[in-house]
């Protein structure tokens, strides 16, 4: 998609976005071109962070080669609605773009939430590459093992790029993740399917997390699924000007938040360019994939934060 040979090529990514996809840009380059989502009408709730649909059409151009979005979305937790990504596509289809979906949060799915893939929508499959994890699916990020899906034309290219930039194969931690997948198939829909306990162990560490932020008057903003969920602390009136460190508000907040209260959170700023990074000036965003003692003594942190 994109190659810093032809000059000028550029890659459409939906903000905020993983950092990486920047850096990522940048040795490819490429031009990253960002379009944020912004909440609308009730923007505690994540699915009310929307694309402004002009602007999304308007990003595209000869040169667009290459759109990145994610769902469940890191770091907002949306999930994109079928209507969403029927818009998204057509966008792509009408530019001829290929779509990489990051989806590795895809087993992370809260009630009244549905997950679905652009890639299986109409039309969408010849130019799609999904992206998943063992990591995220079976919470064993540290095993780094995933899985890209796509058309033969362009899972080729990605072999390539794969056989230049990967050393060695994690044989056993892929033998172990074809193993957890089958277990999976034979138990699903039963008590002991582990997909389904993650989604609401995740989703009951989320709202407790919520609710001890509510408790201080911080506002979360309440995801479909995923790993994550943003809370607005401007509600607070907490002020870090006297610092005078030249940093985003958000970042000097996690930095006070870990070397005060040893509560480590992180600041939204990271994944704006310049231009959008008002957008969420005061949002902080907290993991609810944590054991049940670090969530406990989390939301205890939080509550004190009344006091502070």
């Amino acid at each position: 998609g994109i190659n810093a040979e032809y000059g000028g090529d550029e890659a459409v990514v939906i903000e905020p976005h993983f950092d990486c996809y920047a850096g990522d840009m940048d040795m490819c380059g490429g031009k990253l071109i960002r379009v944020p989502l912004r909440p609308t009408g009730d923007g505690t709730v994540a699915k009310n962070w929307t694309l402004d649909r002009k602007e999304f059409e308007e990003a595209f151009n000869d040169r667009t080669k290459l759109l990145i979005t994610t769902t469940p979305h890191n770091p907002v937790g949306k999930m994109f609605t079928e209507e969403e990504l029927e818009f998204i596509g057509g966008v792509c289809a009408k530019h001829n773009v290929i779509i990489v979906t990051d989806e590795v949060y895809e087993r992370v799915v809260f009630q009244g939430s549905k997950h679905v893939r652009i890639a299986a929508l109409p039309g969408m499959w010849e130019r799609t590459i999904t992206v998943g994890s063992i990591g995220k699916s079976f919470s064993v990020t540290g095993w780094k093992v995933g899985w890209a899906i796509g058309p033969a034309p362009l899972i080729t290219q990605l072999q390539h790029v794969t056989s230049c930039t990967t050393f060695t194969a994690p044989t056993l931690l892929q033998e172990a993740s074809a193993g957890a997948f089958e277990r999976e198939a034979r138990v699903k829909g039963t008590p002991d399917s582990y997909f389904d306990w993650l989604s609401g162990k995740l989703e009951d560490n989320c709202r407790k997390l919520a609710d001890a932020f509510t408790h201080i008057g911080c506002v979360p903003v309440w995801p479909d699924g995923g790993y994550f969920m943003l809370v607005d602390t401007a509600p607070m009136g907490w002020d870090f000007t006297d610092e005078n460190t030249g940093r985003c508000y958000d970042v000097d907040c996690v930095k006070w938040l870990t070397r005060e209260f040893k509560l480590a959170t992180i600041p939204i700023s990271v994944f704006y360019g310049d231009r959008n990074r008002h957008l969420a000036a005061k949002y902080i965003r907290v993991c609810c994939a944590k054991s049940d003692a670090t969530i406990e003594k989390a939301c205890q942190i939080i509550r004190s934060l009344k006091k502070a």
